[in-house]
């Protein structure tokens, strides 16, 4: 082997670029909540752990669409599923909130807006005088 051929393969000439040299595809994106969003949801949790009505929730962060769910208790399905799904914002509203069951409870564009609907209602009572 001549100084010519052994300074080539030194640099490389000739040889296969190894498989691990390859840059790495980027990562997915994944649908996240904002600190806003992300904020408003957790007073509302925050409110109703202190009335005892919910004790736990998860945080889902999919490649289409972000769930925030509440438990009663951490063994059982979720009460509420808050879901923001960047896909119907123009349509029906990015933001929705489902029952245990399935059933969509209220959907729409503003967070505040949809959340409204799992915050209890002031009940007026008769009070003799």
């Amino acid at each position: 082997m001549s100084e010519a051929d052994d300074s080539a393969f030194q640099r490389g000439a000739g040889t296969n670029p190894s498989p691990l040299s390859q840059p790495a595809p980027p990562p997915k994106p994944v649908v996240a909540f904002n600190r806003k969003e992300l904020d408003t949801i957790l007073r509302l949790y925050g409110r109703m752990v202190a009335d005892g009505e919910w004790r736990d929730y998860a945080m889902d962060l999919l490649k289409d669409k972000a769930v925030f769910s509440v438990f009663r208790r951490t063994s059982e399905m979720p009460l509420y599923r808050i879901e923001k799904d960047p896909k119907l914002s123009r349509r029906q509203g990015a933001y929705s909130v489902v029952g245990a069951g399935g059933m969509i409870l209220k959907r729409g564009h503003d967070l505040a807006q949809v959340l409204r609907v799992l915050e209890k209602k002031k009940h007026l009572r008769v009070v003799d005088a």
